[in-house]
């Protein structure tokens, strides 16, 4: 029982880095995709669509999944600051 426990607890930390790994993918795929759309069509497009408060919705969400999943406070809470300190 013991070794089923332990490979358990793997399999959870596991799961742990990947969904933190993939927040981290997530959010900086956004701010890619923002400053491609700065660099195509200006800033005044970017600052006119629904686009940045969109990706602040999903940058929050995506933080908040993060947050619930993933073993690490201290990585949570770096992530956290660093994306959202993007949106101040």
């Amino acid at each position: 029982m013991s070794d089923q426990f332990a490979l358990l607890k793997k399999i959870k930390n596991i799961l742990s880095d990947l969904i933190y790994i993939n927040g981290v993918i997530a959010t900086e795929l956004i701010r890619i995709t923002e400053n491609t759309a700065v660099i195509r069509h200006g800033e005044e497009f970017l600052n006119e669509s629904s686009c940045i408060q969109e990706h602040n919705k999903l940058n929050k969400r995506i933080i908040a999944i993060v947050k619930e999943h993933c073993n690490k406070l201290e990585d949570t809470v770096s992530l956290e600051k660093h994306v959202l300190k993007h949106d101040e």
